[in-house]
């Protein structure tokens, strides 16, 4: 049987209730609810909303009742909607969908504000706060603890993982401001994380990083004190020619990949085996430029045999494309979901919509999800069930 699922909050169950939802999701043909475990802030426009039309998550909490003895020096935050229900409780009580549990992993700002020795730091040893670093222990810990704690005090069928890895520096923070033109060099070598404990982790593998840290450093310095504006398409040039030609570099990024599919392979491990353990490669565009954040795409199908990937993209011909570069990096018996989006920003005409997933179809797709049921209006969400009905 495939996936068909859609992506939800606590948030809107609380709102519509529990039943009364997953009948209209069992109308549509669903036969999944993915719903975040954990999850970051942000502003939401909720166009059904009963209790408010603009929704702020609380930052980075837990939305299922944790167990502390599972986790080490971090731990979750509960969200407070936990102390009046569990929502996930009721939605697997229930027992007429299967509950895939959507983890944001990594990227958390409150952790990250209460643990600073466990994230990822750029070559001036700046803290990025918003991201736990995969090399940092504590932070592996807590992200095999969460996965390991859902899957055993909840009968979920599945995991969806985002944010295992590494997040990149163009991320949109909370009012990030700068006034000095960024391009995706730039960008590179901010991101690149330089922590101790990467640098330690590095070292014990072979690798100095000392040198690298430093030449990067230098390299970023060097343009915020010239007075030279480079355009996107010179500075994508420059960055591809500098992973061509910076061995250091090439070594490093390697690394990256190494951590983060060492921590996943170590998820998958210690889960029960017959939960589905799914990772989500990265949200930003295209598929293949995962890479960046450590994901290894090809190294992810052999160890988890499941990529859910982020089609966010505004017409068919895109999506197609694609998926046609992602089933070249993957094993070839990796099964790929798709998650889309059937409005703005992404996909805004009914025919459209329905024309992408007949693509997804074609090139052997059949699990796929739809984000985000909070987010749509009720018209866009009809379509997910006309669509439903073409995916085998």
């Amino acid at each position: 049987m495939s996936y068909k699922a859609i992506l939800t909050y606590a948030w809107d169950f609380a709102d519509h209730g529990v039943t009364e939802s997953i009948s209209v999701f069992k109308e549509m043909g669903l036969n999944t609810i993915s719903i975040a475990g954990t999850y970051h802030a942000g502003k939401f426009l909720r166009p059904q909303g009963k209790s408010s039309k603009v929704y702020f998550p609380e930052d980075g909490t837990a939305y299922f009742r944790h167990d502390d003895d599972r986790y080490g020096e971090i731990k979750p935050l509960p969200n407070s909607l936990l102390a009046e229900r569990d929502i996930l409780q009721e939605l697997c009580d229930d027992g007429r969908l299967d509950i895939n549990v959507w983890m944001v992993l990594l990227h958390n700002t409150a952790l990250g504000m209460k643990h600073p020795n466990a994230v990822v730091r750029n070559a001036f040893g700046d803290p990025y706060f918003y991201n736990l670093c995969p090399s940092a222990p504590e932070a592996r810990a807590y992200a095999v603890g969460l996965c390991v704690d859902v899957t055993e005090n909840y009968s979920v069928t599945g995991l969806s993982l985002e944010a295992p890895g590494f997040t990149p520096y163009a991320h949109g923070y909370h009012h990030e401001m700068s006034f000095v033109r960024q391009d995706p060099m730039f960008e590179g070598l901010m991101g690149l994380c330089f922590c101790d404990h990467c640098v330690s982790a590095a070292s014990k593998q072979g690798f100095d990083a000392h040198h690298l840290k430093a030449y990067v450093a230098n390299r970023i310095d060097s343009f915020l004190q010239s007075d030279v504006d480079i355009p996107d398409d010179m500075g994508r040039a420059f960055w591809l020619a500098e992973i061509a030609t910076n061995k250091d570099l090439r070594t490093y990024l390697d690394f990256r990949a190494g951590q983060v599919t060492s921590l996943i392979a170590e998820i998958r491990e210690a889960v029960r085996q017959d939960v589905d353990v799914a990772i989500i490669p990265s949200v930003a565009r295209p598929t293949g430029g995962a890479w960046y954040e450590g994901t290894d795409l090809k190294a992810i199908g052999e160890t988890t045999g499941i990529i859910e990937a982020c089609f966010y993209e505004p017409n068919a011909a895109r999506i197609a494309t694609d998926l046609f570069d992602l089933k070249h990096r993957v094993p070839t018996n990796t099964t790929i979901r798709g998650i889309l989006r059937p409005s703005y920003p992404d996909i805004e005409s009914k025919a459209e919509f329905l024309s992408a997933v007949d693509i997804l179809v074609a090139g052997g797709v059949t699990d796929i999800a739809f984000y985000n049921w909070g987010h749509q209006r009720r018209r866009n969400l009809e379509w997910i069930g006309e669509a439903l009905a073409r995916v085998p």
